[in-house]
């Protein structure tokens, strides 16, 4: 289970290298109700989350082994779903705000109560279910108007929609390249439920979070005695998406003997269990991702060539977030409204300085490390309005920047920029818009006349 699956049933392991630490938490997240799994070492609790991960992952933050910090990397580059829980007995605000930019839930500091360790439990079972329902609601918007999902009026995300909606009818591979964070599984999903096969299994993996053999037994299964502990016969993500479609998400960090058989695979359409003999007949759609130069991997031997031309049919190219920088205001505005209702808070937006301090940043980590700014803003928000200073300190950095360019311009011309730039953003909807810039409507309106903004739309 790569994913989360049921609600109902969470995974929770507790990772701590004090042991009667470790025997008091375990014991108070299996009173209310969840599987809990306990380790010492953070590496065993790795190793486990390979063979089955958890919902939830509870670790103390100084071990010799590993520090939680390290754990909490780890965990989010090969489990974005799970939630990992921090805590501390040497609790600081730079901690604090580093752990939430690295995709923490919560961070905790001792002493470590019943009620506290069961509040932050039952948030971040909260969070799961609003995870879950979030994606089945994208889900169904996206079987009546696959384009939908894509956020975004720049002509970049115009065109890729366009061409999202051409490549969608045509059962062919489709290969998305991009950046890390720039929304490819998002592009597979939209593919997949727009075309014929929609109502069949969208099923996705990642090819960089497994090892070679745990990827062959997930993607192709294994027959009963295949190796120590095959106790019975298990389909594989293929088998399980019979007649539906499979996303490779980072198909470059494929080992070459997977690659063999995934190759096979796509040639007969058929596959071959682990350790089985008899083929099983397939019928799916390959959508693949990476964020390689996988000319480059081929050439360096890395990828094998007939590989790649079977999976790059139709090639889609993601545009980095730097090249389509007019959709930040609405991407703000929807994470917002997200983490407002996850956090339960109620945020309006950011200041016009913050919002331009946004806009001039060139994001390297694409629109997940605009999420995840975001996030952090909203969950340590204590005005309602966000401004620069709720932004990471590098970005505050940008505006000393700004101030020794050459091409200087007038206050009245930035104001008006940026002004069309969210109207433009908002569809020219001056109530959002006014609340994204912080000022009223009215205001908003006088504004427009004075500095001469076209409002013809």
């Amino acid at each position: 289970m790569s994913r989360i699956e049921q609600i109902n049933a969470l995974r929770v392991a507790v990772v701590d290298d004090e042991p009667l630490a470790l025997k008091n938490i375990r014991r108070i997240v299996a009173r209310d109700g969840h599987e809990v799994e306990a380790f010492t070492n953070p590496a065993q609790a790795l190793q486990r989350m390979l063979q089955s991960p958890f919902h939830i992952v509870m670790t103390d933050i100084r071990m010799p082994q590993m520090s939680g910090m390290e754990l909490l990397e780890r965990i989010k580059a090969r489990f974005p779903e799970t939630q990992v829980i921090l805590f501390t007995g040497y609790a600081s605000v730079d901690d604090a705000v580093k752990a939430i930019k690295k995709g923490a839930f919560y961070y905790v500091e001792k002493p470590l109560t019943p009620d506290k360790i069961l509040s932050v439990l039952k948030r971040a079972v909260e969070k799961l279910s609003l995870m879950m329902e979030n994606k089945k609601l994208r889900n169904e918007i996206l079987k009546k108007d696959h384009g939908r999902g894509i956020l975004g009026i720049s002509a970049q995300i115009r065109e890729l929609i366009k061409v999202i909606n051409k490549v969608a009818g045509v059962d062919c591979n489709v290969l998305i390249q991009g950046e890390s964070g720039t929304g490819k599984e998002l592009v597979a999903r939209a593919i997949h439920s727009g075309s014929l096969r929609k109502e069949k299994p969208f099923v996705a993996f990642n090819c960089g979070g497994f090892t070679e053999e745990l990827a062959a037994n997930e993607l192709f299964g294994h027959e009963k005695g295949a190796f120590t502990g095959a106790d019975r016969m298990k389909s594989g993500l293929f088998e399980t998406a019979q007649g539906g479609s499979v996303f490779l998400d980072e198909i470059g960090e494929m080992a070459l003997s997977t690659q063999v058989k995934l190759l096979r695979l796509i040639q007969e359409r058929k596959l071959f269990r682990v350790g089985g003999a008899k083929p099983v007949a397939l019928d799916v759609r390959l959508i693949s991702a990476t964020n390689k130069d996988l000319e480059y991997e081929v050439k360096a031997g890395r990828f094998r060539e007939d590989l790649f031309f079977r999976v790059k049919v139709v090639v889609i190219r993601m545009p980095p977030l730097r090249e389509h920088k007019d959709d930040i205001p609405l991407l703000v505005d929807h994470f917002i409204r997200y983490y407002n209702r996850l956090y339960n808070k109620d945020v309006e937006g950011f200041t016009a300085h913050a919002m331009d301090t946004l806009m001039r940043y060139p994001f390297p980590g694409n629109v997940r490390e605009l999420e995840h700014m975001v996030c952090s803003a909203v969950a340590l928000a204590e005005k309602r309005r966000l401004r620069a200073e709720d932004l990471p300190a590098d970005l505050r950095l940008l505006d000393v920047d700004t101030l020794l360019r050459d091409d200087l311009t007038t206050l009245a011309e930035q104001e008006k920029a940026h002004i069309i730039r969210v109207l433009e953003a908002t569809n020219y909807n001056k109530v959002r818009a006014a609340q994204i810039l912080g000022i009223p409507r009215t205001t908003l309106w006088r504004r427009i006349r004075k500095l001469g903004i076209d409002e013809i739309r």
